[in-house]
């Protein structure tokens, strides 16, 4: 059996406040082979701290993108992944931290189950601001509410209802970028949930510690996170990626039924007139040849789709 060995990646971007925190909780895991972090072209310490923390212990390693520039999330967790040396992949993001003993259960999970790709875990809050009641209610526990079995898991996720998970609570073998190849660098956010239904789909993603947390997430006020126009633009553009990988990538028919589901649902909110939605049904066919010559093109052609919506009776 391979050594379990976990080369954590975390991207830097002014994080002089956490980047030393975040750093130290993974060396402070027994199974952890290496700690690369991208400094994604930070102005501010980090590059000071950096270099004291290289000094200090031979498991850290520095990357940079060409000429220092800065790149974003995904450019820079996939710059890590290339250059990782260790057989399983963890991420954290620089303002963040590992609570102690955090790869402990994932190693018995892959020791154990032959068949596991990737394990997943809940993860906590630390916030670094006055906060409310219900936010820190809500922020709590970032965790699934049961356990889903792997051939489940995409579509409890697409559905919503049971929860989701951080990418700072997953573990994976290095492998698995083969099946889902890596971030997509297009997206600025959902890049990450994007990747992980990726994995839903083409790979085994086991449960672990769902009911307390294996790491924390540092919430302050310059989270990306709670920038919901942001959102609003790049989780429709995740959906639209995601739905051409799937075609591209032979995913069954049922899983990209229910993807197009979701993105009509999305659509028919914002009440746009007929000759737009056809125009935005040519716009994700015409990409997905797959699924122009499927029942699927003219299960969602518009006009199919108003019908639905007004004589649901004929469609069952």
């Amino acid at each position: 059996m391979n050594a379990f060995e976990v080369s954590v990646i975390i991207p830097v971007y002014n994080a002089e406040r956490f980047i030393e925190k975040a750093i130290s909780s993974a060396l402070e895991q027994s199974e952890v082979f290496e700690v690369i972090i991208i400094n994604d072209g930070s102005t501010d310490a980090t590059e000071e701290i950096l270099t004291q923390i290289l000094e200090q212990n031979s498991k850290v390693r520095v990357l940079y993108h060409d000429n220092k520039c800065n790149k974003g999330r995904s450019a820079s967790r996939n710059l890590g992944i290339k250059k990782a040396r260790g057989n399983y992949i963890a991420f954290l993001d620089a303002d963040d931290y590992y609570l102690p003993n955090r790869f402990n259960n994932d190693k018995l999970i892959f020791e154990n189950e032959e068949e596991v790709d990737g394990v997943y875990n809940a993860i906590g809050a630390h916030f670094y601001r006055s906060t409310s009641a219900k936010e820190r209610k809500r922020l709590e526990l970032c965790t699934m509410t049961e356990k889903v079995s792997p051939e489940n898991l995409f579509m409890v996720l697409l559905k919503g209802g049971k929860g989701h998970f951080s990418i700072d609570g997953l573990t994976v073998k290095k492998m698995i970028f083969e099946k889902t190849g890596l971030f997509n660098e297009d997206l600025i956010v959902a890049e990450d949930t994007e990747l992980i239904w990726k994995m839903t789909l083409k790979a085994k993603l086991y449960s672990g510690i769902i009911d307390y947390s294996v790491a924390i997430r540092g919430v302050h006020d310059n989270n990306v996170f709670y920038n919901d126009y942001l959102y609003k633009i790049y989780d429709m553009k995740m959906y639209e990626s995601l739905l051409c990988w799937s075609s591209k990538n032979e995913v069954d028919l049922k899983y990209i039924d229910a993807l197009l589901n979701r993105i009509w649902i999305i659509k028919f909110k914002q009440k746009k007139i007929l000759i737009n939605d056809i125009g935005y049904w040519w716009f994700l066919f015409f990409r997905s040849p797959r699924l122009m010559f499927s029942f699927l093109s003219v299960k969602y052609f518009p006009i199919v789709r108003q019908r639905q919506k007004l004589f649901p009776f004929l469609f069952k």
